[in-house]
């Protein structure tokens, strides 16, 4: 067994391990969202947790890890009798982001079912964290049907299995901790307020501390055990502090005053739901075992409210996560009640721990105090200077005319663009696929390897031939030729590619905000059906790859609001630039479709002597390669010419314009590009 990296060990991060070891008090809080960049010793810290918690008693010979006072009554291996108790450590299980439905929830047991001609239940990844942790490194990459199990799970403590003829129910009750880098994307609003706590983590810019992590992290690698050795007296410690705060836990008052002050913070920054007030009750009541207290504080709701109200305050996936601190202490004094006075913290390693472990701190580096300013750098960073106006739009700004970035508008609720026909890109929520997931549509001789099993049409292919192989007992006599794969249709996510036109002619503040919102929305319909989004931007004389295609629809909504305007249109530059990154990305994933999305008012006065026939042999070049496209038509007055709605003709796609995004009309744009490719296969 390898060795792991000691919890205290790791420097510095102070909210993490508080929330991690919160948890390890009280599991009831909730788990634990640890939020940052890349490199920052995240999964190292949770990894590191699971050596901290107490042994747990279960059932012996129990696959459920049923508690021997109270084991399930409805457990799949019982009823349980005196058959005795064993004690094993905590389990931290870990959940690929690419696992099967079948791994996370059990399924049934082909061997025994063909074989023996018996139906028993394999028990699957939630079963065997029942009553330990459940690690999802990345979980903002999970697919949306293992998320759906992950919420059934979490909100009623138990796994239900509806399968293949197998009807089984097993708790599941788990401490659900997950690691994301938000550049890669966002989770769903309702796995996210499922975890208890939030941490925002990332890398020290204090270099004795970025020096003493990359000093510690050599020396674990150079002799993983006698590293951890040297900080097993420090483990010892802590997870003897772990144990004293759980029994102290249910004598820890949480009275009615500090209640008041939870229920009126989740109020004051308008949290959905109450979940909010009941984690935050027992993160308090968790934050005062912790500190060695029978009583709750203000202090104790205000560390909670900080780790468990960020993540819940977000209305769209383009906010940033946070709290207004002064905000909070105005609420928590305007409630505030009689109460004992706050204990100093003690921090998240306790009062007074040395050694070479400091509580995951830096050791001193000789003298005390804070440490000297460096020389010519003042005590008091200058005042910003003030924000400039927005430039007036007639004054250009640049060499080429270029005016400052315009917001956008509010964004809205959009119809679906989907691509026509049937893909088998990873699973999602946009166009119509063959995954492993969704509704059974048939059967298959499997091409290589047998992935999902459909059962009745096995049987039938084996039955007529039982005879002829002799069987004689119960069980089935299966060959390879009789396995059948099911076929099952689902949806899938695409590569939505935006290509937005930021010219001179789109420049009039009051469109471009409106273009902005428009393209707005449509990010945030791709975040809701798990796509991933690039953006090509193109003005002046040339076109440029703002954004390369990602799963962070939060990167592209900040790059789009910071896109300045001006200069003349080079259309032909932007198609010819996005033809080129789904000519790459197709390479990378052959399987995920695009789908083109091109934002302007379709005039071209730039990129060669004849700009508007480049522009429309630049979409020819799109439409041969059967890349699906929609033109958001941007003109505007009371002359229109026409030309985003040539545009899409000459890209096989459909046009549609701001005021019919917004509108039911829109419903019928499917329609009519599966019906365009359609008419232009058949020519």
């Amino acid at each position: 067994m390898s060795t792991r990296y000691p919890f205290t060990a790791v420097v510095g991060m102070d909210d993490l391990r508080l929330a991690l070891l919160l948890n390890a008090v009280s599991p009831a809080v909730g788990g634990v969202l640890v939020r940052g960049e890349k490199g920052t010793a995240k999964s190292t810290a949770v990894r590191a947790l699971a050596e901290l918690l107490p042994q747990v008693a279960v059932v012996a010979g129990c696959r459920f890890s049923c508690d021997p006072a109270s084991p399930d009554p409805g457990c799949p291996d019982g009823p349980h009798g005196d058959g005795g108790a064993d004690a094993r450590p905590a389990r931290m299980v870990e959940l690929p982001v690419g696992a099967s439905e079948d791994r996370l929830v059990g399924s049934l047991d082909i061997e025994k079912a063909l074989a023996d001609g018996v139906k028993a239940f394999e028990p699957g990844l939630l079963a065997a964290a029942h009553r330990g942790i459940l690690y999802v490194d990345e979980v903002n990459l999970l697919s949306d049907h293992l998320i759906d199990h992950l919420l059934d799970a979490a909100a009623m403590g138990a796994s239900h299995v509806e399968r293949e003829g197998v009807s089984v129910r097993h708790a599941a009750r788990f401490l659900l901790v997950g690691t994301m880098n938000p550049e890669e994307g966002e989770l769903r609003p309702q796995l996210l307020d499922r975890f208890g706590l939030t941490v925002e983590v990332a890398a020290s810019r204090v270099p004795e501390e970025r020096v003493e992590v990359v000093r510690r992290r050599l020396a674990f690698e150079d002799d993983p055990a006698g590293f951890a050795g040297r900080w097993a007296g420090e483990e010892a410690a802590l997870r003897e502090r772990i144990v004293a705060a759980r029994e102290l836990l249910p004598k820890v008052a949480l009275g009615d005053a500090v209640l008041l002050q939870i229920a009126a913070t989740c109020a004051a920054f308008e949290v959905d739901g109450m979940r909010a007030d009941i984690v935050m009750a027992r993160t308090a009541t968790a934050l005062a075992a912790w500190a060695g207290r029978e009583e709750v504080t203000s202090e104790d709701v205000r560390r909670a409210a900080l780790l468990a109200l960020p993540h819940r305050r977000r209305r769209n996936p383009f906010d940033a996560p946070g709290m207004d601190e002064d905000k909070l202490d105005e609420t928590l004094e305007r409630f505030k009640g009689d109460e004992p006075e706050d204990d100093p913290d003690p921090g998240p390693d306790g009062p007074g721990d040395g050694g070479p472990g400091g509580g995951g701190g830096v050791p001193p580096q000789g003298g005390e105090g804070p440490a000297p300013e460096p020389d010519g750098v003042p005590e008091q960073a200058p005042a910003q200077a003030p924000e400039h106006a927005p430039a007036p739009e007639h004054a250009p700004r640049g060499a080429a005319g270029e005016r400052a970035a315009v917001k956008a508008g509010e964004p809205f609720r959009t119809k679906t663009l989907s691509v026509p026909g049937l893909g088998e890109g990873a699973a999602g929520r946009r166009s119509r696929a063959r995954t492993q997931n969704g509704r059974t549509t048939g059967a298959t001789r499997p091409q290589g390897t047998l992935t999902k099993l459909h059962l009745s049409a096995t049987v039938r292919a084996a039955a007529p031939h039982q005879r002829a192989r002799g069987r004689s007992g119960a069980g089935l006599v299966v060959r390879r030729d009789d396995l059948r794969q099911a076929v099952r249709e689902g949806r899938e996510g695409n590569l939505v590619l935006f290509v937005v036109d930021a010219s001179g002619s789109m420049a009039a503040r009051r469109r471009m905000g409106a273009v902005k919102g428009a393209v707005l929305s449509l990010l945030l319909d791709a975040y809701q059906r798990r796509d991933k989004v690039g953006l090509v931007t193109f003005r002046g004389r040339a076109a440029e790859l703002a954004l390369p295609p990602t799963s962070s629809v939060d990167a592209a909504a900040a790059r789009l609001e910071e896109l300045p305007t001006g200069g003349r249109t080079p259309l032909s530059a932007g198609l010819l630039k996005a033809r080129d990154v789904l000519r790459v990305e197709r390479l990378r994933d052959p399987s995920r479709r695009p789908l083109l999305v091109v934002v302007t008012d379709g005039r071209a006065t730039g990129g060669g002597p004849d700009p508007v026939g480049l522009a429309a042999r630049a979409a020819r070049l799109h439409a041969a390669d059967g890349t699906a496209s929609v033109v958001v038509d941007c003109e505007a007055g009371p002359v229109r010419l026409g030309l985003a709605g040539d545009l899409a003709r000459h890209l096989g796609g459909t046009a549609v314009t701001l005021d019919e995004l917004r509108a039911d009309a829109i419903a019928g744009l499917v329609r009519e590009a599966q019906v365009n490719r359609s008419v232009r296969r058949a020519a």
